[in-house]
């Protein structure tokens, strides 16, 4: 066992410098770099009309930007986002500050990358927690109970609701949700706008709890609905296959209840496959982000900090964060694999680990 994790983080030290060379590669060749950006707004601000100030779009205007500037003017901007070194000096440095978790500063927030992404982290953790929570929680007990009334009616009208709404894309949920309850067309029952209400400092312990919970309901059910399909069919068919087997019918045989034979037998064996997947799902709840349901719904988390950061091309956010998460992801795929060991002793790393 030791072995084989000490293999597996050793070979995400060549996954992580490929992606981080791959993804740097490509920034320089896409137009519209954050010099070009600035060189934009300068053109722009430096227009015609006397001294009327315009702000230009910088992917529109990324081949007029730098008309009028001089070329000192270009070399004092290319120098002030380090782009004056040769693109290999540039990417060692960034590896070099990377190893100890320095991100370097933003160039549209004018903030740290770490203290931008912990500023937006409040708003992917509640949209990715309550909903993991709200999946385990409601997935587990309904697939189990579609495997055991298999057939019924319950099992094809529980069926055919969560198919339904699995056919519902999020955003599309979203923006019937606002007008049903949003005050859109029908009733103003919810909130439609950040986490908390603008007096939520002003309020008892009691009421910022509910505030905060009022306000996350319709994004929860947002993002949510398309994930209770997939889990509560992998909990029902892992059950019904193990309901079938022939352990099962010798331990009725034996006289055992349905509960003993469900809860004692099959239980164990049937959850292995949703037990295993549980690290990776609670660790990425913690940091991913949905652009349409924060977009939708006002909430400034990390889905539209990543779409602001490329639109905007900054490479310190984009890089800094796929640094940072590509490390999360590779964890949380050791910590899956090595659940399935925690969870069924059978499971053995040893013909991996080799003689």
């Amino acid at each position: 066992m030791t072995t084989y994790i000490i293999k597996r983080l050793l070979l995400m030290i060549p996954t992580i410098f490929g992606i981080m060379l791959v993804t740097f590669i490509v920034t320089q060749f896409v137009p519209g770099g954050p010099v070009e950006r600035l060189l934009a707004q300068m053109q722009g601000n430096t227009g015609a009309g006397g001294g009327e100030v315009r702000m230009s779009n910088p992917t529109s205007n990324f081949y007029q930007g730098g008309k009028g500037l001089d070329e000192e003017r270009r070399a004092k901007l290319k120098t002030l986002y380090g782009f004056d070194k040769p693109p290999l000096e540039r990417f060692v440095v960034m590896l070099k500050n990377y190893l100890v978790f320095d991100f370097g500063t933003s160039y549209y927030h004018h903030r740290t990358v770490v203290d931008l992404v912990i500023s937006k982290l409040p708003v992917s953790m509640s949209l990715g927690l309550w909903s993991f929570a709200l999946v385990y929680l409601t997935c587990i007990p309904l697939g189990i109970a579609k495997a055991v009334r298999d057939g019924s009616r319950f099992d094809m009208a529980t069926s055919t609701v969560i198919l339904i709404g699995y056919a519902i894309p999020g955003f599309v949920l979203a923006i019937l949700l606002i007008v049903l309850f949003g005050g859109g067309s029908f009733w103003n029952i919810f909130p439609l706008r950040g986490l908390v209400s603008d007096n939520w400092s002003e309020l008892g312990w009691t009421a910022r709890i509910l505030d905060y919970l009022w306000h996350m309901v319709l994004p929860i059910i947002s993002s949510t609905i398309g994930s209770l399909a997939v889990m509560t069919l992998l909990t029902k068919n892992s059950f019904l296959e193990e309901i079938r087997k022939q352990y099962v019918l010798t331990a009725r045989a034996k006289g055992l209840s349905e509960n003993q034979v469900l809860y004692h037998h099959v239980f164990r064996n049937a959850i292995i496959p949703i037990i295993t997947g549980f690290p990776g799902s609670f660790i990425t709840a913690f940091f991913t982000g949905s652009l349409l349901i924060e977009t939708i719904f006002s909430l400034d988390g990390m889905g539209l900090l990543a779409y602001e950061s490329i639109m905007n091309r900054d490479y310190p956010v984009v890089l800094g964060t796929l640094y940072f998460f590509t490390i999360i992801g590779l964890l949380s795929r050791l910590l899956s694999d090595l659940s399935y060991v925690l969870v069924d002793p059978r499971i053995t790393f040893e013909s991996v680990e080799g003689p």
